[in-house]
């Protein structure tokens, strides 16, 4: 449920009519009334820079579902599988209060959502600690300064693999031109990999050294596939079906919200014409299919340009697996024309050949930013030119497949399998907690054992980072980085070295927030660290991560000031050896402490406003 804040219609009790005083009087009543409401304006002007405040109130809980013909328990957004999209303007305040209604503790964070001067509120375990069992937290951000296509999902204990997510739709303002012409629609298909198994037996199966294996099937919308193939496809399976007419085009906005798979995404006889990533206008081009790596997000523009005998197929199918493999892992959904004839038949339009290695990376390297585009960021496309900037600090991150430490299954990155502490980074930092974490992540890979630690990346404030992907695994893996966009520079395969600058791309690389590294090869990027707080920096296959696979950059401001970064909330939820600082949470509120700062001062003066204009009205006519 979500809602605006409005100037609606309140209802009024009766009021006993008074004798009216002297004119004088009057004038002076209404005189100290238009004082009072033009001081509330001073002081709420400067409190709040008048852009919307949008409030959704979530209650997050297991429903029992069967995307693939077989009766599981998922995770649901106000009784919805997939959750609530969030559609909101660049610039808006966005207020959201969930429940957590499952078993076990919560967190949901914002893929893409850059957070600015406010890593308080990105929902990991290295800002938040977790919303228990049974409570509710109130996450107030804004979202600033950005424009796209996003999506929301659940960040501990293997929730993902059970759903809790969702797409973010970030509008322009009127005044910030859009390189291509308004679609006539807006369609959000969220793919994944799905297993039936369930997200707890799944993470201790990680745990004790299994792996993922080929997922049971991939969703659209969180629906499974539809029956093109009787000997593939169960029987009484519910499908996805978009609905469009002919002729108009439409936006379609596709993010693989899986947990380990690349997808490649196609839609029978129509072309997919590439116009955004993950908040960047990309140079325009058409495409017959799009490999989507786990994390990643892209807007097409599709025009319904085919005579309608028939449905169409849309297709997301899994990458890099063979034949067979690939067979179970397609998910299949329906484009129906309104003037359709009739369902959609035949072979599913063709994947790309498996065996050509670099058909995937050529087309990654294909996709440009539009540097003649206006955009909502601080700094516009055009007019930030990277490649001109001197880079700072150089990490190279280099990944390899599972390994015995200690006795336990982990994943690593230079060696150090990142542990969550009890107590997250962002409040140990802001309490002085010792012991807590080290700044002392290596920038190169070092001659000593794998090892278990909480050791964090030293941002330099400012600074500009070049940050090397080195994949040694066997499989794709998506990386990505919290708080920021960053510019894919360049990627090729073998090892990367000095002489690999030589291939960067330092003019159109795209800004994005998540990237793909393939396996036994390398990508690069650079990054700008002038967003002040604590950011995770992870691999975003799901298996990966959960064992370690992930690290966090601490950017400080030397100069203590709020221009840089926001205050603690007051509904912060302490945690590890902070716990003594948490207070009992009442539930009887609608919103949790935090959210209530800003939401009741706005219901306060409105409510004032009300009185004032109130007096003022009655006492003018007498009533």
């Amino acid at each position: 449920m979500s809602f605006h804040f409005t100037l609606g219609e309140q209802e009024r009790g009766e009021r006993e009519k008074e004798e009216r005083g002297s004119s004088n009087s009057m004038r002076s009543h209404i005189g100290f009334v238009w004082f009072s409401f033009l001081w509330l304006l001073f002081f709420f002007g400067f409190g709040y820079s008048g852009d919307p405040f949008v409030f959704y109130e979530w209650k997050v809980s297991y429903i029992n579902a069967s995307p693939l013909g077989v009766k599981q328990q998922v995770i649901a957004i106000n009784g919805q599988f997939p959750g609530p999209i969030v559609n909101v303007t660049t610039n808006w305040n966005v207020v959201v209060n969930v429940h957590n209604n499952l078993d076990e503790p919560f967190l949901v964070t914002w893929d893409g959502i850059q957070q600015r001067k406010n890593s308080w509120q990105d929902g990991v375990m290295g800002t938040n600690c977790p919303i228990p069992s049974g409570w509710n937290w109130t996450y107030n951000f804004q979202v600033k300064d950005q424009i796209g296509s996003f999506f929301y999902f659940p960040s501990i204990n293997f929730q993902k693999a059970a759903g809790g997510y969702g797409g973010i739709i970030i509008n322009n303002r009127d005044v910030i031109p859009v390189p291509f012409g308004t679609p006539d629609g807006h369609i959000t298909l969220l793919i994944s990999d799905w297993y039936i198994k369930s997200y707890k037996d799944l993470r201790s199966n990680l745990e004790d050294g299994g792996s993922l294996g080929m997922p049971d099937g991939v969703l659209f919308n969180g629906l499974g596939p539809y029956n093109y193939n009787e000997s593939l496809v169960p029987a009484g399976i519910v499908y996805e079906t978009i609905n469009v007419d002919p002729g108009k085009t439409y936006r379609f906005r596709v993010h693989n919200v899986g947990i380990s798979t690349s997808l490649n995404f196609r839609i029978q006889n129509h072309n997919l014409l590439l116009v955004e990533t993950e908040g960047s206008y990309t140079v325009q081009q058409n495409y017959t299919n799009m490999d989507i790596h786990v994390g990643q997000s892209f807007s097409f523009l599709v025009t319904m340009d085919q005579n309608a005998s028939s449905d169409y197929y849309m297709v997301a199918s899994a990458r890099f697996v063979n034949e067979t493999a690939r067979d179970k892992a397609t998910g299949v959904a329906i484009l129906h024309y309104s003037n359709s004839q009739g369902p959609a038949s035949g072979p599913l339009p063709d994947p790309p050949d498996e065996a050509d290695t670099y058909f995937s990376m050529n087309q990654a390297r294909s996709i440009r930013w539009n540097v003649s585009a206006g955009a909502a960021r601080p700094n516009p496309q055009g007019s930030f030119r990277y490649g001109e900037i001197t880079v700072t600090d150089v990490y190279v991150l280099l990944s390899r497949p599972a390994e015995l430490i200690n006795g336990k299954w982990r994943t690593t990155l230079n060696g150090i399998s990142y542990v969550a502490p009890a107590t997250p980074l962002k409040l140990a930092q802001q309490f002085n907690v010792p012991g807590v974490y080290k700044l002392d992540f290596p920038n190169r890979m070092m001659d000593r054992p794998a090892k278990i630690d909480t050791s964090i990346i030293n941002g330099t404030y400012r600074g500009f980072m070049e940050i090397i992907f080195q994949n040694n695994d066997t499989t794709v893996q998506s990386y990505h980085m919290d708080g920021y966009a960053f510019f894919v520079v360049g990627m090729d395969f073998g090892t990367w070295t000095e002489n690999s600058r030589g291939i960067y791309n330092k003019w159109d690389g795209v800004a994005r927030c998540t990237t793909q590294v393939f396996p036994g090869a390398w990508t690069a990027i650079l990054v700008s660290l002038d967003n002040v707080g604590i950011w995770n920096l992870r691999a975003d296959n799901l298996d990966s991560r959960h064992l370690g696979q992930e690290v966090y950059v601490s950017v400080v401001n030397p100069e203590v000031s709020n221009k840089t970064e926001l205050s603690l909330p007051d509904n912060a939820i302490f945690c590890g050896v902070l716990s003594s600082l948490q207070k009992q949470q009442f539930h009887k509120f609608r919103f949790s402490d935090a959210a209530s700062v800003n939401n009741l001062s706005i219901v306060v003066l409105v409510g004032l406003l009300f009185i004032c204009f109130s007096t003022i009205f009655d006492d003018h006519f007498n009533i």
